[in-house]
This record gives structure tokens, C-alpha cells and sequence, in this order.
């Protein structure tokens, strides 16, 4: 098969950043303390380096933590926090997250929910979006202490350093590896953000957008807040050009086809995430093209024009194709079949993304090469023909 050759478009300087992400004016405090070599590496523009690491080099050990700043130092009262214009349209538990370095999202959320958090003296939600001079109650909270041990090994810094694919002074471009989540909580000691805030600690990183921990590819950070938030509004209507490559379960005889199922999440009592079709869900679309056809399974490659959680996965499943190797959604079958290929994570790949940056006339493109054990998994299917 043939690809095309990411292009990159030239980068725009910028100018220093202005404020820290995060902090807010506190105004007063009170309270008890308590608490395929289908695509190919970018060849200019940002950092690239040839050589890559393991998946495993970068997997976080679970006797890990985060690294601790001064901001960790345990909060011993509650703090009211007015929301600076800087911080205005943000999500209330990404706010809280900033004021709170450290603390797992579990924890946030748990505090949400028990009404510990208020806004302007109300009760609140996750996804409240806040205004500029609205004051946000944050209770006492135990924050790892001073010298806590870092969140990533040296090594595991090193592999991060290697998959950066671009970077500049508003964004960086991250070929994120199978096995490492977005972000630390829910029994993850760290994730890719956390990881790379270590790697840039004077730097304001914040996650655009987010991947499954058992996908692999791009993965956007942004290092400035308005480029944060024009990103997310392209997101957010669909003029972002988001490309998947996916083995999936089945020989697919159609070339094109899309799937146009809403899409509603469940949060079962234990934790675990779980996405079906559901006519009350969120809209969703994904567009399905094929691009090899082998025996028993399908290479495809997906356009999807939403963003909703595990959607690639779902939507394959609701076709009557799960993705090869999904332990929660796909074919036991067809896994098995697959695990003597060598097959032994999901196949399911963030290829490319084309998008328009604040300020620029031109698109950026950025791809991710298709990591060589999925590579080497086709390689074998070709030649059992």
C-alpha cells in the first residue's frame, strides 16, 4: 500500500507566555484543616528523533507518584479562588485540577460531587464552564508532600523526549505510546501530561484532547491558552481532520462506509468506563474506508467527525467489525486468532490530524508513523496471504 508523505506546515513563533496556567487570585481563606510503514515521520519543523523506544520503557510503575511541586504543599483551609479572565470558558474540574497539582481525578470529582466545591456559592458540575471574576470554593485537601518521589523515571523521560514529534512555543505534538494514558487517576500514578510537565517543568502544558490508554498516536498539548481553547472549539464543531488506522475483525467486502450512532457513556459501579449505541446518547459519526483486505480481518482507515469516548470502538463493534485485540469490546475469537501473529494490543492508531492554528492562513498536518509491532502484524497477514 501506498501513503502520502505527512507534510507540516512552518511554524509560527511565539511570543513568551503571560500567565500560569492554573492560578487563580485568592481573595481570602477559611476552614479547619482536615483533609503500515503507512505513514512516514515527519522529516522537518519540529523535533524527531530516528531512534525510538519501547512502549514498555515508557509504561508508568505502579509504585510511581507525581512529581511534587510548591504547589503540593497540603492545603490546610479552604480557599476561594476568583477566576482570572485568562481562565474564563474553562471546564470546572480542568480548573480544579490546576489549583490542585497532584491530586488524582478521582479525588476531584468525588469532591464535586459531595458539594465541596461551589461556584459563587452553588453547587456545581464537572463541565461548568467558568466566567471571569466567579469565585470557587476549594476545601481543605491532603496533596502529596514536598520531595515525593517523581512520577517517571529517567528512562521513561528519555522514550517521552523520543516521541515528541513537534514542538514550538505554542503547541507540542506527541506520538503517544500504546500503554500510556492521557493523564494520571483512576489507579494510574502518571500519565503522558504529567510525564511531559516534568519534562518541561517551567513550562504551561495542558491537554487538548485526549486518547485511550491502549491507543497509540497523536496526542496535542498546548503550551498557551488560546491556542488551548481555539483547538478545542475546532473540536468541537468538526473542522479538525482526525484519522485513525485500525485492523478490524472480519473481511469487509465495501469500500467506504460510515456509521451514525449516538453514543451514550455508562460509568459501571466499579469504575470502569463502558460506551454503547443508545438512542438518548450524543451524536456521533465515523467514516470507514478500506485499505487492505487479509482472510479473516480488515485494514481501514477512519475519519471520525466527533470525538466521543471510545467511538472508533464502538461504532466497529455496532458494524459487526470490532477492532483486533479490544478487550472490551472486540471478538475473543478473533483475538486469540490474532495473539499468534504477535498481535497483543489494540490496533487502533491516531495516523493524522490537519487543523488551522489561531493567527495562521495555512493548515498544519502532522502524522504519526504506525508502530512497528502493528506494522509487523500486517507483514505477517500478507504473507499468510
Amino acid at each position: 500500500m501506498t501513503r502520502n508523505r505527512s507534510k507540516l506546515g512552518k511554524a509560527t513563533p511565539a511570543a513568551k507566555a503571560r500567565s500560569r496556567p492554573g492560578l487563580g487570585k485568592t481573595i481570602k481563606n477559611s476552614g479547619k484543616s482536615d483533609s503500515l510503514k503507512a505513514v512516514n515521520r515527519l522529516p522537518v519543523g519540529g523535533k524527531n528523533v530516528a531512534k525510538r523506544k519501547s512502549n514498555d520503557e515508557l509504561r508508568p510503575a505502579p509504585e510511581q507518584r507525581r512529581t511534587a511541586t510548591p504547589a503540593d504543599a497540603p492545603s490546610s483551609s479552604v480557599r476561594m479562588i476568583e477566576v482570572d479572565a485568562d481562565r474564563e470558558g474553562q471546564r470546572l474540574d480542568n480548573f480544579l485540577l490546576g489549583q490542585l497539582k497532584g491530586a488524582p481525578r478521582s479525588l476531584v470529582y468525588r469532591l464535586m460531587r459531595s458539594g465541596q466545591v461551589r461556584v459563587d456559592g452553588g453547587r456545581c458540575k464537572p463541565d461548568q464552564r467558568l466566567l471571569s471574576g466567579q469565585t470557587v470554593r476549594i476545601p481543605p485537601v491532603r496533596l502529596p508532600s514536598a520531595g515525593a518521589p517523581i512520577a517517571a523515571s529517567k528512562q521513561s523521560l528519555e522514550a517521552l523526549q523520543s516521541s515528541i514529534l513537534f514542538e514550538d512555543s505554542d503547541l507540542l505534538v506527541l506520538d503517544k505510546p500504546s500503554g500510556l494514558a492521557a493523564h494520571g487517576g483512576s489507579g494510574v500514578s502518571y500519565g503522558a501530561i504529567e510525564a511531559l510537565r516534568q519534562l518541561r517543568p517551567k513550562g504551561k502544558l495542558e491537554l487538548i484532547h485526549r486518547l485511550d490508554r491502549d491507543t497509540s498516536g497523536l496526542m496535542l498539548v498546548a503550551k498557551r491558552r488560546r491556542v488551548l481553547l481555539a483547538i478545542q472549539e475546532q473540536l468541537r464543531v468538526g473542522t479538525v481532520d482526525k484519522r485513525y488506522l485500525s485492523l478490524l475483525a472480519g473481511r469487509i467486502e465495501k469500500d467506504r462506509f460510515d456509521v451514525n450512532a449516538p453514543l451514550r457513556k455508562h460509568v459501571l459501579s466499579g469504575g470502569e468506563r463502558m460506551v454503547q449505541v443508545s438512542t438518548d446518547g450524543k451524536a456521533s459519526l465515523s467514516r470507514f474506508r478500506v485499505l487492505e483486505r487479509f482472510a479473516e480481518c480488515t485494514l481501514v482507515e477512519v475519519k471520525i467527525e466527533t470525538g466521543r469516548t471510545h467511538q472508533i470502538r464502538v461504532h466497529s463493534l455496532y458494524a459487526g467489525h470490532p477492532v483486533a485485540a479490544d478487550p472490551k469490546y472486540g471478538d475473543a475469537q478473533t483475538n486469540q486468532d490474532l495473539r499468534r501473529l504477535g498481535l497483543d494490543r489494540l490496533f487502533l492508531h491516531a495516523a493524522s490530524m490537519r487543523l488551522r492554528l489561531p493567527g495562521e492562513e495555512q493548515d498544519r498536518i502532522w502524522s504519526a508513523p504506525l508502530p512497528e509491532k502493528l506494522e509487523q502484524v500486517l507483514v505477517r497477514l500478507r504473507a499468510e496471504g
